[in-house]
C-alpha cells in the first residue's frame, strides 16, 4: 500500500520550532516521522506537548506499529527509527550515526520508493550534519526536500549541511514549510 510520508529532523531549538509548527499544522493526509536529538525521558513529554498543540495525533513511535495518515510518530530517545518496506516502524538500539541516536539519516535512508507515495524530507534547526545524506536519498527517490532558513534557526548547522548537498528544493521559515506541506498533502476532513 502506498503511503505519503514526511520525515522531520531537528536538534537545537527544536521544542520551540516544532511547537510553533505543530500548533499551525492541520491534520494532513500523510504520516509524519519526527527525529529529534532529545535527552532520555524527554521524548514522551515532547510528544505529549505536540499532541496537545496539534490537529494531528502525535506519539512516541513503537516497534512494529503501522503508520497512519494524520499521525506523527516521534523516534524514542537513544533509539533509531526506520520504516520497513510495508510502512511499519522498526525501533533499534544500533550505534550512533553522525554522533546521534536517534539519527535523521537512519530514518530517511530507510525510505524506499516502492513502499511510499509522496516523500518529503525536512531539516530544521540543529547542530551537526545529521540529515544531509538522508535529504539526498529522499531527493534521489523523487521526493521533495526542505530546510529551515538561516534567519529563523537557533543553529543553522543541520540545515546548512543539507543545503550544501545541492539536493534541497526549498529553504523556508517554519510557517512557509507548513504552507508547502498543506498544499502537497491536503487536510484530513
Amino acid at each position: 500500500m502506498s503511503k505519503d510520508i514526511i520525515v522531520i529532523g531537528s536538534s537545537t531549538g527544536r521544542p520551540k520550532v516544532l511547537n510553533e509548527m505543530f500548533s499551525e499544522l492541520p491534520a494532513l493526509n500523510a504520516s509524519i516521522i519526527i527525529v529529534q536529538h532529545v535527552p532520555p525521558k524527554f521524548d514522551k513529554a515532547i510528544a505529549e506537548r505536540l499532541n496537545e498543540l496539534s490537529s494531528m495525533a502525535v506519539k512516541v513511535a513503537e516497534h512494529g506499529e503501522a503508520i497512519k495518515n494524520g499521525t506523527a510518530y516521534m523516534a524514542p530517545s537513544r533509539k533509531h527509527l526506520k520504516l520497513t518496506h510495508n510502512s511499519r516502524i522498526m525501533i533499534s538500539e544500533d550505534e550512533k550515526v553522525n554522533g546521534c541516536c536517534p539519527s535523521v539519516d537512519v530514518a530517511m535512508m530507510s525510505l524506499v520508493s516502492q513502499s511510499s507515495g509522496k516523500l518529503v524530507g525536512i531539516i530544521l534547526t540543529g547542530l551537526g550534519m545529521d540529515g544531509a545524506s538522508g535529504i539526498g536519498h529522499i531527493k534521489d527517490l523523487g521526493g521533495t526536500t526542505m530546510a529551515q532558513d538561516e534567519l529563523s534557526c537557533v543553529i543553522f548547522g543541520m540545515p546548512k549541511c543539507a543545503i550544501a548537498t545541492g539536493k534541497v528544493d526549498h529553504v523556508l521559515p517554519p510557517h512557509e514549510i507548513i504552507e508547502k506541506l498543506t498544499a502537497l498533502f491536503g487536510r484530513i476532513e
